[in-house]
């Protein structure tokens, strides 16, 4: 399969970097502190900016307390993030042609690219920079924008439904899942990981698809 576009445009959790168990602990033991149900808390978390997690579960009034807490606890535990299998190969060959798009704040989202050594691409829309977290399409037509690239012409990688939504309702060229948990997804590609992902400087060919 050939998707030919002129820049790629990534989720972080699940896509480039694997930190699931470590955001699940991070929010489960934030959901102690704060007396909340950490199964309530769990379900939906992936693919939500904090802030918006964070408002789901207590009232405004803690807000900001609770949301500093969280990124203090996460931030903690991000050294045990590990690289999705192909990530730091593939976001090698892109040179200036990628975008972070995430809803990770930008002290997270450093902490995690360092830990699995991908740096920092020249754009970053990160969660705190959007008016409206994912599902909403503006980070995505942000990063688009940045890049100098009509956002038909981006491919976007997501893991979550939450991402998935977002590309899609961005008018991607093109949304590509990735992990076995984006069949659960309506992106029409899914891969199980980037390996089998390669860039040829007018596009990305994709083999071994899961679906697509």
């Amino acid at each position: 399969m050939y998707l030919g576009c002129q820049a790629v445009l990534f989720d972080m959790d699940g896509v480039l970097t694997d930190s699931t168990a470590a955001a699940e602990r991070a929010w489960t033991q934030w959901a102690g502190e704060f007396g909340v149900s950490p199964s309530a808390v769990l379900r939906g978390l992936h693919g939500r900016r904090a802030s918006d997690t964070v408002r789901m579960h207590v009232p405004d009034s803690l807000h900001a307390r609770a949301l500093r807490r969280i990124n203090e606890i996460e931030v903690a535990d991000s050294g045990d993030a590990v690289a999705i299998p192909g990530a730091v190969e593939l976001v090698s060959s892109l040179g200036e042609r990628w975008a972070l798009v995430t809803s990770a704040p930008a002290e997270l989202l450093e902490a995690r690219l360092a830990a699995v050594g991908i740096p920092l691409p020249a754009v970053v829309v990160d969660g705190d920079s959007v008016g409206a977290g994912k599902p909403d399409p503006e980070g995505y037509l942000r990063a688009a924008a940045k890049l100098g690239v009509a956002v038909g012409d981006c491919v976007v990688f997501e893991d979550s439904g939450n991402g998935v939504a977002a590309g899609i309702a961005a008018s991607a060229g093109a949304v590509v899942g990735v992990g076995v948990s984006a069949l659960e997804t309506p992106a029409a590609v899914v891969v199980p990981d980037l390996r089998s992902v390669r860039w040829d400087g007018g596009g990305v060919s994709i083999v071994g698809a899961l679906r697509g």
